[in-house]
């Protein structure tokens, strides 16, 4: 007699592993591609499997582009604005979750309502204001305005919502001030939420590319994502030196996402958000 629950089980693993083949085939065009010669059929399955594969094209990618460059600025960029974007979500959400002030629900009803307005409608005052300050083309330009994060205070605030009050009264009856609760008590309590949240912050600043764009116009400035496809407007007919580049650009966060990837599952379900 046939097991309906082990067959619905099969089923549901079929159906799991088509729906990541689909998701992965243009990644693994874009690998398969980025080592085939210049020149080579590439939209035919049977041609593109078939050898002969070269380095040639990663060798042609880091002589004739800074990537190096434009892989450095997206490093420093991901990295500081994932730590500043942490330390500023944590202080804001212990702040809404454990501390009484006036004005507190406004304070939440504004965080909540940036979640709504789309990056795009602010660039043109974001960039005059850059503008007057003198940071175009400088880092304080690329970092800074990416630090807020409503998502990451909503998320964090429903942790620190779901700690026991026991905790935080006790310290608080023993004379540590909210700093001193924030520092020694939650924050490294939520060792897994801020995971989880640096994975998405970082992922985030490493693909951004409206506002790396406006706010950043020297060549030696960019970041990858905005840099690879201008590199790749001088390759009209060929596709697998822009595909090398493209490799590059995405293997740093393929792989932070890789390493950490169990960390957004447990974080996301400690934080009770459904």
């Amino acid at each position: 007699m046939i097991n309906k629950r082990k067959v619905l089980k099969m089923l549901q693993y079929i159906f799991s592993y088509a729906i990541a083949l689909i998701w992965l085939i243009p990644l693994l065009w874009m690998f398969i591609t980025s080592f085939k010669p210049d020149g080579s059929v590439v939209t035919i399955i049977s041609e593109l499997i078939k050898p002969p594969f070269t380095l040639h094209n990663y060798i042609k990618v880091k002589n004739t582009s800074m990537i190096p460059r434009w892989a450095l600025n997206s490093i420093i960029v991901a990295a500081i604005q994932t730590a500043a974007t942490l330390m500023v979500c944590s202080l804001t959400a212990f702040a809404l979750s454990q501390m009484k002030f006036r004005g507190k629900k406004l304070v939440l009803v504004l965080i909540t309502a940036g979640l709504f307005i789309p990056a795009e409608s602010i660039v043109v005052p974001l960039y005059t204001f850059i503008v007057k300050l003198g940071w175009v083309n400088t880092y304080k330009a690329l970092i800074l305005p990416g630090i807020a994060m409503p998502l990451g205070v909503l998320i964090l605030k429903q942790f620190y919502d779901s700690m026991p009050k026991e905790l935080t009264e006790a310290a608080s009856i023993d004379g540590a001030s909210p700093f001193k609760i924030w520092s020694r008590i939650l924050f490294p309590l939520s060792r897994t939420s801020l995971a989880s949240l640096g994975i998405f912050a970082f992922i985030q600043s490493w693909n951004n590319y409206l506002w790396p764009l406006v706010a950043a116009s020297d060549t030696s400035m960019m970041t990858l994502p905005v840099a690879v496809p201008t590199f790749q407007s001088s390759f009209n007919t060929s596709f697998s030196v822009p595909m090398a580049a493209n490799v590059l650009a995405s293997l740093p966060a393929l792989i932070v996402f890789l390493i950490f990837q169990k960390n957004i599952v447990k974080g996301i379900a400690m934080t009770g958000i459904k």
